[in-house]
Order: structure tokens, then C-alpha cells, then sequence
């Protein structure tokens, strides 16, 4: 017999059926007046992380939704992540309740604004408290979704077609896959990502518990951010990297240092990896790898990483 019950599955089951942990944000953009405006949510994740000329994330919303009509006509947005605070939680559910025009919902806002780093032009401000801004846009190539710009003003639920993924997928919904264009950091998050994170360095980050009833939201407030070890699952050897790196491109051979600078890669990123040292040996005339070109390799994929 089994440990669990069936429940049932309705709409918006994330928040009904369902204890669901998520981020909360806080989303601008430009409404018709060229003023920014705040909607808050939590049905926004990570989508293109690796292997796109490109990252994205994936926006889920009501296609009535201030936030939604003005991607769909302006295509910018910024995803402004708060620290844990009562009070702004408080003013960011007050945010997400529908019904109120952008100026309405502006009016009494507290937050302070900030122009973003983003080029171009209807790019809407960011909020000076967050520990970190995606500042983002519409990919609405995808689906050929530029075609529901169309449909902007449809408030009361939009009739078919609809999109698979990408633009409005239903009556009432809405997918963005949005373009990360920036990553904006305070200096504090920042100096710890570039340089090693330690326990204390980590931002107060609240999390959305999901489950809504008909009177409250509910978050949990955040303690400290605990650590646990990445077990040693590689099963390399140098010898193990070697047999794959000999086997990458006859032209640049690889030292029996460079290959022990590798043995705990991953074995799935192995081959990736390699690819990476032989392609900076090729743009660099070198035909041998050691433990010297590592460590240039090394600095040099830290050096991008700390300019993003």
C-alpha cells in the first residue's frame, strides 16, 4: 500500500496542489507612458544555460498582466531579486495583485529606482535594493512570436492560436523566453562570485513556499546558507585522461601534469573540456599542452568570468 495520497491536480496546482519552492521577483518594465513599472513573480527559472549563443530565462504569466502586455510591446524587462525583508515581501505581494493600472500600483511604490546597464531604448529602470538585476529581452523570433504584438489589449482572454512555448500559450497565459543582455551585482556578491564563496557571503535570498490560500501568501525568512560537499564521483585517472586527450586532435598533444590538472573533471564535461585546452593552444600556436598552459587556461577562463 502506498505512503501517499492522490491529490488532485487543478489550475495554478503550483499554488494549490502543490508545495512548490520558488524565487520571488520583481519584474519591470515600461508601460505606455514610458515609466517604469513593478509586477511581482515566481514562475520565473533558468531555460538556455549552456551550448546557445545565448542565456535565457523563462517568464510563465497571465497575458493580461501589466508586466506581460508591456514585454509584448516593448520586449524589455529587468528580474530584480530582493533580500529577505518582511516589509518589502509585504510590498511585493501588494505588487502582485491584480487589477490596478501601472499608476496605480506605482503611486505609493517605496522602492527607489536606477537607471540599468543595458543599451537601447524602452529599457526600464531597476531597483536600487536588489542584490542582483537580470536586465533581459524578449526572444520573439522564437514561434514567430512578434505575431501576438498583435494581440496586445486583449484583456479578457485571448481566443487560438496559440504558441507551444514562447508568446501567448493559452486564454490567459503568456511565455517569455527572455534574453539575459546583464547581470548586475552589488559589489559585495560580486567580489564573493569572482573571488570564492563562503558561507557568509551568500545574499539573505527568501524563498516562495508556492502554496497560496485564499488570505495569505506564505515564504519561509532565511537563516544561513549551509554547505555540503560535491562527492568525488570522477572516476579519472591520468591515465583515463590521457586515453581521451590523445584521441582530440592529433596536432596538440597534452603533458602527463596537464592531464593530472584534470583528473577531477567530470567524465561528461571531459571531452568538452579538452576541446576548450585545444582550442586555445591552436589560437595560441601551441602545439604541446603542460601544466604551465593550464594554469594560463585557468586564468584566463577566470579573467572572463569575473568580466561578466
Amino acid at each position: 500500500m502506498s505512503s501517499f495520497k492522490d491529490l488532485r491536480i487543478v489550475d495554478n496546482f503550483y499554488q494549490s496542489s502543490a508545495y512548490f519552492p520558488m524565487p520571488t521577483v520583481l519584474i519591470s518594465t515600461v508601460d505606455d507612458k514610458g515609466n517604469t513599472s513593478l509586477g511581482a513573480y515566481s514562475l520565473v527559472f533558468p531555460y538556455y544555460i549552456a551550448g546557445k549563443d545565448y542565456y535565457a530565462m523563462v517568464l510563465e504569466c497571465r497575458n493580461s498582466s501589466n508586466t506581460a502586455q508591456n514585454i509584448l510591446k516593448r520586449d524589455h524587462c529587468a528580474l530584480n531579486f530582493l533580500e529577505d525583508s518582511y516589509k518589502d515581501f509585504k510590498e511585493t505581494v501588494r505588487l502582485g495583485f491584480p487589477g490596478q493600472t501601472c499608476k496605480e500600483k506605482m503611486k505609493n511604490c517605496p522602492f527607489e529606482l536606477e537607471d540599468g546597464l543595458a543599451e537601447g531604448e524602452n529599457r526600464p529602470k531597476v531597483l536600487k535594493k536588489a542584490y542582483q538585476v537580470f536586465e533581459c529581452t524578449w526572444d520573439h523570433r522564437l514561434e514567430k512570436a512578434y505575431e501576438d504584438k498583435k494581440r496586445v489589449g486583449e484583456l479578457d482572454g485571448v481566443e487560438p492560436p496559440y504558441r507551444d512555448f514562447n508568446g501567448i500559450t493559452s486564454k490567459f497565459g503568456c511565455h517569455f523566453i527572455l534574453k539575459i543582455d546583464k547581470i548586475l551585482m552589488k559589489e559585495k556578491y560580486y567580489n564573493a562570485i569572482v573571488n570564492g564563496v563562503k558561507s557568509h557571503d551568500f545574499p539573505r535570498v527568501p524563498i516562495d513556499f508556492g502554496y497560496r490560500d485564499s488570505t495569505y501568501f506564505w515564504y519561509t525568512k532565511f537563516r544561513r546558507a549551509l554547505k555540503c560537499p560535491i562527492p568525488d564521483i570522477s572516476s579519472n585517472s591520468v591515465s583515463s585522461v590521457r586515453f581521451a586527450a590523445d584521441r582530440i586532435d592529433p596536432s596538440v598533444k597534452f603533458t602527463d601534469e596537464a592531464c593530472a590538472a584534470l583528473v577531477k573533471v567530470p567524465r561528461v564535461f571531459l571531452k568538452t573540456v579538452l576541446n576548450g585546452c585545444v582550442k586555445y593552444a591552436k589560437e595560441n600556436n601551441i602545439s604541446v599542452i603542460d601544466a604551465k598552459v593550464m594554469k594560463d587556461i585557468n586564468d584566463k577562463r577566470k579573467a572572463e568570468k569575473s568580466r561578466k
